[in-house]
């Protein structure tokens, strides 16, 4: 059975700890523990202490004990703890950092970070930290594609013009086609969202068939006017053409921004703007279809409503599309187009650049 040391001061060491205990300069974990060591030397029990101050009886405990082993310098300090990792030396990460940088790891694409730590012989947390102050992310990957349009510059600088500069007295419409949306319906029903819980669906479906949406975003007040057919030929498209020559302010000009899909620049589509003057066709560089405006609304009404949906029918599928065209046109807002020109211009050559190095290499 433990027994708790006998304390036996002197004047002077109670004089200390009476200043120590009642002097508003100490810190409360002084005060405290001296308290601790006074009422010890009183004869009291750890756990009448600890009743009277408060406090856990292990804490009366210890503080009692290192005051008999250490004195007054015992308690004024904490005991030393040991120190933080020793971090990686310095030639150690400049060699992690070359390895994540040039090499790949045997029979993988890229490394994780207890690859890494395997390699290297640190711990994986310390290899997280390294890549976190290089700012490496070998796990995550992003798609690019440079266009190779000769006349990518005309190109992006007429559409640019066109968001940032719009003509008056025209209106501008981004505008393309969404095709091949799917009518899926979940093999089994998903269970609702709640607490604790997120919302579930199952990985397999059935299809119901499937449905092209023709959209035209107007950039200056973000509204939409979509329609949507079962094709997506030129006949398709001459037909909501129409569609939008029909609910257009006659005075007006329209100018249509599209991509280069073969539908679009059609001989038949060709006469037709002939006979429409009023129409103007701006074309998007090969490769650079994230040009066109529409293209982020397609990404919105596939995520706040394709996604998710269960669709038993085609009708289905079209009547939730155009349930979100109309509530999106009850409140739209356009998006705004910041990236100059110039800019642009600027991440394509430096992407030129290094695309050209890499292939001398």
């Amino acid at each position: 059975m433990r027994v708790a040391p006998i304390i036996n001061l002197t004047a002077k060491e109670k004089a200390q700890l009476e200043a120590s205990a009642r002097a508003r300069s100490s810190s409360l974990r002084v005060r405290e523990r001296a308290a601790i060591v006074l009422l010890a030397a009183e004869g009291c029990e750890n756990k009448a202490i600890a009743a009277k101050l408060g406090q856990d009886v292990m804490k009366v405990g210890r503080w009692r004990k290192r005051y008999a082993e250490g004195g007054m310098r015992a308690i004024l300090k904490d005991k030393t703890r040991p120190g933080r990792i020793p971090p990686v030396p310095k030639a150690q990460r400049k060699e992690i950092i070359r390895r994540t940088i040039e090499e790949k790891p045997p029979g993988a694409t890229h490394w994780s970070r207890s690859l890494m730590a395997a390699q290297s012989g640190v711990s994986p947390s310390s290899v997280g930290r390294i890549w976190a102050s290089a700012g490496l992310k070998p796990h995550r990957i992003k798609s690019f594609k440079l266009s190779n349009d000769p006349c990518f510059e005309e190109k992006l600088e007429d559409i640019i013009g066109l968001y940032r500069n719009p003509p008056e007295h025209a209106l501008v419409l981004s505008c393309d086609e969404k095709s091949q949306i799917q009518a899926l319906d979940r093999t089994q029903p998903g269970l609702p969202l709640k607490k604790g819980r997120c919302q579930t669906l199952t990985h397999d479906y059935k299809r119901n068939g499937t449905t092209t949406l023709f959209a035209a975003l107007n950039v200056l007040d973000g509204s939409v006017l979509g329609t949507c057919m079962p094709k997506h030929r030129h006949q398709e498209w001459i037909k909501f053409l129409k569609l939008i020559a029909a609910t257009a302010p006659p005075e007006k000009e329209i100018h249509i921004i599209c991509d280069n899909y073969a539908t679009h620049k059609h001989p038949k589509v060709q006469a037709w703007q002939k006979r429409n003057p009023r129409f103007h066709f701006h074309f998007t560089p090969t490769s650079a279809s994230w040009l066109n405006q529409v293209e982020r609304f397609f990404r919105e009404l596939t995520v706040k409503r394709l996604r998710r949906g269960v669709f038993h029918s085609t009708g289905d599928l079209i009547e939730a599309i155009h349930a979100y065209l109309e509530a999106h046109n009850t409140n739209p807002n356009p998006f705004a187009w910041v990236a100059t020109a110039p800019d642009i211009l600027e991440k394509v050559r430096r992407g030129r650049r290094k695309l050209d190095n890499m292939q001398s290499a």
